[in-house]
């Protein structure tokens, strides 16, 4: 039976350049045959973000069973494994594990009485002030906020990366927007819709690289920190959310746990669509440590490998190139969590409730970087 559904691509609003994101209807995410997903599966990897509309009725069974998908041979193992028990982990007080579907999460914020087996669900919304650097000050918080922090879902230490991540939102607060500052000198902002989620195409993020740099991050390994969320712990991100300043607030070796050598990742600094192989420049800048350039150098110092990363992503997160989701009730998200990075934003209330569920899968396999130029050709 031919599959009904309908997939719209987003249309960037005046000013934007946004070339990614699509709209799905006719999908029922708790009865989904094999031609719908098939037809999902081609649209993630060609729109990078999916939002499927009035999906309120979807389990956590069905949600994580639709992620999964994407990488059957995947295990059954949340995408960050143990490390959401870590109590040092800067992971740690954003989730709770919905018990009966230990593989999908609650996040959000506000005081939740009873969802999904979980009770009296104090949950807590990321907020800059408890993570940047520099803040914006208390009077304009319910008017201004910034990008919590730029990531891709992932351990990078021992876990491959999911290949895909969902979220569904359960409750919604009522609209409001704030202005969105970037507070670096640069005097950017723009308007969100409160308690968005940020995109931004990594495929994007390397074509508005000159073809120098280009060819620098095509030829360019990241080797990110062991135990990453919690290295990070005491140290603070620059005011965009793009990574952190450095202060030599990370933590040393003796003050982690275990290290296990062959679990520090080295990953491509470009990372290829499975289905189009468009590259995208793919590096979760707060977890980097040091660089392997082509020459078999390694870049050490971990301010310098800052830098050279944060000049590399910096262009692509301005406002132009952001998809801002407005989230309604119902909406479900699917991201391609290997081809987009995104941000938390927003502050609330107090009494302003949001309820989603997150779901990602440690990958079955390390992303695949450029093809060797002889292959290419």
């Amino acid at each position: 039976m031919a599959s009904q559904v309908t997939i719209t691509p987003i249309a960037a609003p005046q000013g934007s350049r946004i070339d990614f994101g699509a709209t799905v209807t006719n999908v029922d995410i708790e009865n989904l045959s094999d031609a719908d997903f098939q037809l999902l599966h081609e649209a993630l990897f060609t729109h990078q973000v999916l939002v499927l509309k009035n999906q309120s009725h979807a389990t956590p069974r069905a949600q994580y069973e639709v992620t999964q998908r994407f990488d059957p041979s995947a295990s059954a193992s949340y995408g960050h494994g143990a490390t959401l028990d870590a109590k040092r982990s800067i992971l740690h007080p954003d989730l709770k594990t919905i018990p009966h579907q230990p593989q999908v999460q609650v996040i959000g914020h506000g005081f939740v009485p009873e969802y999904e087996g979980l009770r009296d669900v104090q949950l807590r919304h990321p907020h800059h002030r408890t993570f940047h650097a520099t803040t914006v000050p208390e009077a304009e918080d319910r008017d201004v906020t910034r990008f919590y922090r730029w990531h891709i879902d992932a351990a990078l230490y021992g876990l491959a990366p999911p290949v895909a991540t969902t979220l569904l939102a359960v409750k919604v607060p009522a609209g409001r927007t704030q202005t969105l500052r970037y507070d670096d000198g640069s005097g950017e902002e723009m308007p969100v819709p409160l308690g968005t989620t940020a995109f931004v195409s990594g495929e994007a993020m390397y074509d508005l690289l000159s073809e120098e740099d280009k060819q620098f991050a095509r030829t360019t390994r990241v080797e990110y920190a062991a135990h990453p969320y919690i290295w990070m712990s005491s140290a603070k991100s620059r005011p965009t959310g793009l990574g952190l300043v450095s202060e030599g607030k990370e933590l040393d070796a003796a003050d982690l746990p275990p290290v296990d050598p062959a679990a520090v990742q080295v990953l491509p600094m470009c990372w290829r669509n499975p289905l189009t192989g468009k590259l995208a420049l793919q590096v979760h800048p707060s977890a980097v440590r040091r660089l392997h350039l082509a020459d078999g150098s390694v870049v050490e110092d971990l301010e310098r490998v800052r830098e050279m990363v944060y000049r590399l992503q910096r262009p692509a997160i301005s406002p132009a190139h952001v998809y801002a989701h407005d989230w309604e009730e119902g909406d479900f998200v699917i991201f391609h969590n290997r081809g987009v990075l995104h941000s938390v934003v927003g502050a609330f209330a107090e009494d302003e409730v949001r309820l989603f569920r997150q779901c990602n899968i440690a990958g079955s396999e390390m992303p695949q970087g450029p093809l060797p130029v002889s292959a290419a050709a």
